[in-house]
């Protein structure tokens, strides 16, 4: 089983930034995407962003231009960069893994979620 931990999350100003982390287990293989999502309270999960072995990026349109997606796939890790954030970005930040990007919302293996809050 795949084991998927992030970090990075915190507690930041309107206008700052914040960048996550996330590492799945060196013992995984197979994972072809990696992606990141997050789920404000009282709202569902969505996508923020996702990325391919190739290197295809996605984004949500509220977060295009202000975050950017990268992987180390080496080291099975993916990254979020997060800039001139607002208070509408926060929630809890989860990271994910697949071995396609089909499959990455419903049957990725996810972490355990790292909160992120920008204050007004």
């Amino acid at each position: 089983q795949v084991q998927v931990v992030e970090s990075g999350g915190g507690l930041v100003q309107a206008g700052g930034s914040l960048r996550l982390s996330c590492a799945a287990s060196r013992n995984s293989f197979n994972i072809n995407a990696m992606g990141w999502y997050r789920q404000a309270l009282g709202n569902q999960r969505e996508m923020v962003a996702t990325i391919t072995n190739g290197g295809t990026t996605k984004y949500a349109g509220t977060v295009k231009g202000r975050f950017t997606i990268s992987s180390d796939n080496a080291k099975k890790s993916v990254y979020l960069e997060m800039n001139n954030l607002k208070p509408e970005d926060t929630g809890v930040y989860y990271c994910a893994v697949a071995p396609g990007l089909l499959l990455l919302n419903r049957f990725g293996s996810w972490g355990q979620g790292t909160q992120v809050t920008v204050s007004s």
